[in-house]
């Protein structure tokens, strides 16, 4: 952890403890058919799976139906007493799963669910070290295509929304949103800049206090009305996501298919019911491919979001997948074949490979 001067208080960011790369883990399912469902473990985070969580997952899994998803999930969960383990643990494994029946329909994923659109729009994470990178990354962004802005604003309530006021001013009507992740708010200053915020046409205020603060972000809800995008740090529990919308601690939810494909479904369906909308965090596994499926499946859900860079997407081709998906003109795109529609160079996959558990 390093530390981070804020105003009079003091923050803590994670800090990378060495320069080596960070290990990938790739769950392969192979079914008595000879179907494989693959997926990566994790995206940006929780990209490893420990050995006895992995021997964990052939004790219980093998010998079921691969196509049982509802079934199996149930049985992981209720095993491991929800608890004990690390977010998401399984999440890969199902999505192999959704892979395996993708492949046996000989369907993509987002058909197999019931595509609700064909592309969907991609916001851009812009630059937000400083004011003049943030306008300047933001007109690359705009130039190529993306309709939508998203801020991390890091510094003193003030500060972010003059800040936000100067996007504002310079991108017009372009929907914008603030992600105050690394902002670490008080009550009153997340009220203040909510006000703000509103006043200045933001479409959310993604995690304005810490999402344990249930009480706190009720009583922000209710005093804003622009719409609060949470629990991110609890989604690995959909329940627990559920919980927070119904009790009024959001407006909109945050989920990630990194924890499963079939638990974000139910996600999905609960906000509906709720009359929200379902927003997904990054690129949710296979360095993108899962999300942009499931953005092009949820009818409830706007945005792809995108994070420039390649570090979440382009990454994938140093272990061998041949299409990882980027935006074109601002908008994503899932690829036509079955399953989530990996194209792997199995040379090199196997090339690059370092350990087999």
């Amino acid at each position: 952890m390093v530390e981070v001067p804020y105003g009079r208080r003091r923050r803590w960011q994670q800090q990378k403890y060495s320069n080596e790369p960070d290990v990938i883990h790739v769950l392969h399912v192979l079914t008595d058919e000879g179907i494989e469902g693959m997926c990566t473990v994790g995206d940006a985070r929780y990209t490893s799976m420990r050995a006895r969580d992995l021997d964990h997952l052939r004790a219980l899994v093998i010998g079921e139906d691969p196509l049982r998803r509802e079934r199996l999930d149930s049985k992981l969960r209720a095993a491991t007493r929800h608890m004990f383990t690390l977010p998401g643990w399984h999440g890969a494994f199902d999505n192999c799963l959704w892979d395996i029946a993708g492949k046996a329909a000989q369907l993509p994923i987002c058909d197999l669910i019931g595509r609700a659109r064909s592309s969907c729009p991609a916001y851009y994470n812009f630059d937000s070290s400083r004011i003049e990178h943030a306008l300047d990354d933001a007109h690359k962004a705009v130039d190529m295509g993306f309709i939508a802005l998203k801020d991390h604003w890091s510094s003193t309530a003030e500060e972010n929304v003059s800040n936000a006021r100067a996007v504002r001013h310079t991108f017009g009507d372009t929907p914008l949103f603030h992600d105050a992740a690394s902002a670490p708010y008080t009550y009153e200053e997340a009220l203040y800049v909510g006000h703000a915020l509103q006043e200045l046409r933001f479409e959310w205020f993604e995690e304005p206090l810490p999402d344990r603060n249930i009480d706190q972000l009720q009583t922000l809800c209710s005093a804003l009305d622009i719409p609060i995008l949470a629990p991110e740090t609890l989604m690995h529990e959909w329940e627990l996501s559920a919980l927070w919308l119904r009790l009024g601690a959001t407006d909109l939810l945050r989920a990630n298919a990194r924890h499963g494909t079939t638990a974000t479904l139910k996600l999905a369906h609960f906000a509906q019911m709720q009359n929200s909308t379902i927003e997904l965090n990054g690129p949710g596994g296979l360095f993108g491919l899962v999300h942009v499926h499931l953005v092009c499946a949820i009818g409830n859900t706007r945005y792809y979001e995108y994070f420039p860079g390649g570090t979440r997407d382009e990454i994938g081709r140093e272990i061998g997948l041949l299409n990882p998906p980027l935006p074109t003109n601002g908008c994503v795109h899932p690829p036509e074949g079955s399953g989530w529609v990996a194209e792997w160079d199995r040379a090199y996959f196997e090339k690059k490979r370092i350990a087999i558990l």
